[in-house]
């Protein structure tokens, strides 16, 4: 009887391997998330970019008369503020669901991290079961 555990070699070589295979899936995965994001993002200034083009445009045709100018300095407004916060709430959203999904994966990462220093608890109780029994043994006389 002892404290200390074996571990089965294979069983910890597939776990390794299945390691190997997960994690570098998983920062692909960050990455692709990150690049949505910023695509998300470059969308939404491109679309407000156009929207604020097409207000000035708007307001340089209604510049003739006073009343025409002040309706179109005022919609050009209301399209700019629309247009600034459709690009924030697409921001704020994009950057939430990249916040989700990045915290998601270190909790992930964190489990994988965890089993890793369970795995080098068992090999190292493992190590040190075979170091004593290598030490209680006694050795064999020489042969003279």
């Amino acid at each position: 009887m002892s404290s200390k555990t074996m571990i089965d070699e294979d069983e910890f070589l597939d776990i390794v391997d299945q390691m190997r295979i997960a994690i570098p899936e998983e920062i692909r995965q960050s990455k692709k998330i990150v690049q949505d994001r910023d695509r998300v993002i470059a969308q939404a200034q491109e679309e407000a970019t156009r929207i604020l083009e097409l207000a000035k445009e708007d307001a340089a045709r209604l510049v003739n008369e006073h009343a025409v100018t002040k309706a179109a300095q005022e919609h050009a407004q209301q399209i700019e503020k629309q247009a600034r916060d459709t690009a924030l709430a697409t921001r704020l959203g994009a950057d939430s669901y990249a916040t989700q999904t990045l915290a998601d994966m270190q909790a992930q990462l964190a489990q994988v991290a965890q089993h890793i220093a369970t795995l080098q608890t068992q090999v190292s109780n493992g190590l040190d079961f075979i170091t004593q029994q290598n030490h209680a043994t006694p050795e064999p006389p020489e042969a003279t």
